[in-house]
């Protein structure tokens, strides 16, 4: 049996509006540290710089359009950095994020300029789930602490 609503009635069913929190500025912030010397304790540095790469979707999140690029500021004196995503970007062409990461970009330390892997740091720091920050309208995400060393690697020659 059809029943005809009143158009009243009929408003409460439409379509809800679009999810605003996808178009909200993204902010990133972590920790880059040196792990340097016979003790290998980390200390925090000023001027590190971290570079974060996104992938995107369209607005109806059906294919991949773009991979952002962008640097975060270099760190503060307790090796701490955050970086926001303009909101422009996003919505001059309707994107939305689906994937981002951080690496090490550079070092303003001498002696400690070395990238290491740790936490992914060289092949990318997926981000933490974010926290939605209602008073600055934002998304805020976190990555774990960033390292560099004075020291490379050895390579094993497989011996």
């Amino acid at each position: 049996m059809l029943v005809d609503l009143p158009k009243s009635d009929l408003d409460k069913y439409k379509k809800p509006a679009e999810d605003t929190q996808n178009y909200l500025p993204i902010s990133i912030q972590g920790l880059v540290l040196c792990k340097s010397g016979p003790t290998y304790n980390p200390i925090p540095f000023e001027g590190a710089v971290a570079r974060i790469t996104c992938e995107s979707v369209d607005k109806s999140g059906n294919y991949k359009t773009k991979v952002l690029s962008f640097w975060s500021p270099a760190t503060n004196v307790e090796g701490y950095f955050f970086a926001t995503l303009p909101n422009s970007i996003l919505n001059k062409d309707k994107l939305k994020i689906i994937e981002c990461q951080v690496l090490l970009e550079s070092s303003s330390l001498k002696t400690c300029k070395v990238p290491t892997n740790i936490n992914k740091g060289l092949t990318g720091s997926p981000l933490h789930t974010y926290r939605l920050l209602k008073d600055k309208k934002m998304k805020l995400y976190s990555v774990d602490t960033l390292y560099y060393t004075s020291q490379p690697a050895p390579v094993s020659n497989g011996y």
